[in-house]
């Protein structure tokens, strides 16, 4: 059976409740002098090569062609010299073939989307429950949050780990949960006005579509009891931020997570500040690197993310490259903390797109689009903004055989009829995004061209183009 492992902080409410004035949740860790961190992550990095080492017949092939001798690695300075962990490294071991632990001792699986039909899927032990919901009710309290807050969670519940996730947390902290999920606006509002809502936990974009609803069904969003927001799972804008603030009269912070690392609570901005998201370094180490060279970039400089997770389990990664784009510093911040800061995602090194709180590969968008043999393998996706959410259109030539049948059938009847608006067409355009919905699990708008239509080039095909205004 998994016990927690050694100097894991398993903070509950009632000793949490001292010094909830600075919001700090554990402040044990997230106050910690840095040369102390820096010793508590060579001992937790140690006993991790080891362990995985031992464990995972992955990271023993990895290490052993890398030239990597686990007892040769001393501490945080060693890390550089360990290899990556990369995307496809999980997709080529799916589904536990990184699982350090035997399923008998893993009490949850979730899931994200690959870049194929196959998600990706991580393991959690009892231990790895209790460091998510730790390390998700420190983002709350860093957010204001306390025992007297009545949290909403309308992330999805489910494989995707965000619902969850800020459940455990703010069920920690002590507050009390209501666990919505997301859609269903009108119930949202609903219970924001009969149950008190004090704090809100879904998109950015979802929270300005609920604004919108807001106004058409006569609701003063500003005289709800609702005094912050913690928004993630898509990039988002300082200007939306701005914008949020503004029309609910509340303060709107920034978090960061990804399943493969825990979900969310990797780290949070504070509420005084919001000024960089406080990493939570006792258990994810970060590095930021040169996406094209792997070179460790000093601090300050803007690179890609790579985190190594000290204290998991089931599913521990040693230098996992996120693809996110972003920086890190160490600068103590107003609220107290010493913990790393990192700033606000700017981009990806690959061509992962987040829709909704969704990761959509073009990828996996062509593999659904494959399986219809009326189309061709020639589409383009448009992500744009509509109000408040993120839309994406999906345009496919039709192949050639098809378009000539509908236009000379059109053309018999003498109709008016639009390609578009035939029978065969319609049914060919449900199906494709009902395939989409079903296997990706996003709506998406599907606009087919005639054959020929879409741009081709002699170098990397241009497969997604982005209007959105991050």
């Amino acid at each position: 059976m998994a016990v927690p492992l050694s100097g894991l902080p398993m903070t509950s409410h009632d000793n949490a409740t001292e010094g909830n004035e600075q919001m700090i949740f554990d402040r044990e860790h997230e106050c910690m002098d840095r040369a102390k961190l820096a010793e508590l992550q060579s001992q937790r990095l140690v006993a991790l090569v080891n362990r995985v080492y031992e464990r995972v017949p992955f990271y023993k092939k990895l290490f052993d062609e890398a030239g990597i001798e686990p007892e040769k690695v001393r501490g945080v300075r060693d890390l550089p010299y360990l290899p990556f962990t990369r995307k496809y490294h999980l997709r080529d071991n799916y589904p536990f073939g990184l699982f350090a632990t035997p399923l008998r001792e893993v009490v949850r699986i979730h899931a994200s989307s690959g870049t194929t039909g196959k998600p990706t899927t991580v393991g959690y032990t009892k231990s790895d429950i209790a460091i998510w919901a730790n390390v998700a009710a420190r983002t709350i309290a860093g957010a204001g949050g306390t025992a007297d807050d009545i949290v909403q969670v309308a992330y999805g519940y489910g494989l995707f780990t965000g619902g969850l996730g800020m459940h455990y947390g703010a069920e920690l902290l002590g507050a009390a949960v209501i666990p919505i999920s997301g859609s269903n606006t009108q119930r949202q509002l609903m219970l924001m006005q009969d149950f008190g809502t004090t704090i809100m936990c879904c998109t950015p974009s979802f929270m300005l579509y609920l604004y919108d609803v807001a106004q058409q069904v006569g609701v003063d969003v500003t005289k709800l009891p609702l005094k912050v927001g913690i928004f993630g799972a898509e990039p988002w804008s300082e200007a939306m931020r701005r914008d949020i603030e503004a029309k609910w009269n509340i303060k709107a912070v920034d978090i960061y997570g990804l399943s493969e690392i825990i979900g969310p609570g990797v780290s949070c901005e504070c509420a005084d500040a919001q000024d960089g998201l406080h990493l939570n370094d006792d258990h994810f180490l970060p590095e930021i690197i040169d996406p094209e060279t792997g070179e460790v970039l000093p601090e300050g400089e803007t690179g890609e993310l790579v985190i190594t997770t000290l204290t998991k389990e089931a599913f521990p990664l040693i230098r996992y490259r996120t693809g996110d784009i972003t920086r890190l510093w160490v600068e103590p911040c107003v609220c107290g903390r010493t913990n790393t800061r990192m700033g606000r995602v700017s981009g990806r090194t690959d061509d992962m797109l987040i829709i909704r709180g969704v990761n959509v590969f073009p990828s996996q968008v062509e593999a659904v689009l494959l399986m219809s043999p009326q189309v061709e393998p020639h589409y383009k996706l448009v992500v744009d903004r509509k109000g408040a959410m993120d839309t994406l259109e999906v345009q496919v030539e039709i192949k050639p055989d098809l378009y000539h049948e509908v236009s000379q059938a059109i053309l018999s009847l003498d109709d008016v009829t639009t390609i578009a608006e035939h029978e065969k067409i319609v049914a060919l355009k449900s199906a494709i995004q009902k395939n989409i919905k079903d296997i990706i699990g996003i709506s998406v708008e599907v606009t087919f061209k005639e054959p020929g239509a879409i741009e081709r080039t002699e170098g990397k095909a241009q497969r997604v183009v982005d209007l959105r205004k991050l």
